[in-house]
């Protein structure tokens, strides 16, 4: 029989140790790695192909959740949290398996058996991952930062550097100080989860960072253009024109 391959991404050793121990009793499953961070667990997850992983959510460079976005691989998951009772409250939404600090080998034996017996479905279904992302998301307040692929590494940009976002049918564009990048995520979602007092939504397509702007220009009888410090023209809807004129006494 196939020994299911489980990776551990948690950035507490004792931790990691207790987790492994665990395992031990289950002869089926062999600990193919182990991860102190995000970056790591990254990059050994491209690079062992675990069935399941283990992962911690508050880790150093990459939290679980951003980890989770910039992988294509879709592993199983039981996420290790000291989170509050509102992501738990997503955890359960979307029928993922969650240990909540400290855990009892029963509580982890039980998460494991949902675990192995999704492993063993014909069709596994990743799309709870993805909604536990998006969902969970929203007990973790505003953004700080936008993280994404790039080649083969992980870009962290922190929210100072982004300019503006622009909508691309089902994407939305981060345009920042060295490039740009293709999220798969709403404007509705941004909109929501940037800090409103460095970013609104000037248009139905665009967001932009109110520190770049240097300036307003009427470009028809009742629409403006903002103009950024890099020269770029954004447009302004009538709403956002009245949103801008009162946060920035234009």
């Amino acid at each position: 029989m196939k020994k299911i391959r489980a990776l551990i991404i948690e950035d507490e050793a004792p931790a990691r140790e207790l987790i492994r121990f665990m395992l031990s009793d289950h002869p089926d499953i062999e600990v193919v790695g182990e991860c102190g961070d995000g970056f790591c667990g990254a990059r050994e997850i491209k690079e062992l192909h675990p069935d399941l992983i283990f992962l911690d959510i508050q880790m150093p460079k990459l939290t679980g959740f951003e980890l989770l976005e910039v992988i294509d691989e879709k592993p199983e998951v039981i996420f290790t949290t000291a989170f509050d009772q509102y992501a738990i409250r997503a955890f359960e939404l979307n029928a993922v398996d969650y240990l909540l600090k400290p855990f009892s080998k029963e509580r982890f034996d039980d998460a494991l058996e949902k675990a192995l017996s999704r492993l063993g479905a014909e069709e596994p279904d990743h799309e709870r991952i993805e909604k536990l992302v998006t969902t969970a998301s929203e007990a973790e307040g505003y953004l700080t930062r936008i993280v994404f692929r790039k080649g083969a590494g992980i870009k962290i940009i922190p929210l100072n550097n982004v300019s503006y976002l622009a909508a691309e049918d089902d994407y939305v564009m981060i345009y920042y100080n060295e490039g740009k990048a293709l999220k798969p995520k709403t404007m509705k979602y941004y909109e929501e989860h940037l800090p409103p007092s460095l970013f609104i939504r000037i248009h139905r397509s665009y967001i932009v960072n109110v520190e770049q702007i240097t300036r307003l220009e009427p470009y028809t009888k009742d629409n403006y253009v903002a103009i950024l410090k890099s020269g770029e023209k954004i447009p302004v809807s009538r709403a956002g024109y009245k949103i801008l004129r009162e946060k920035l006494s234009f």
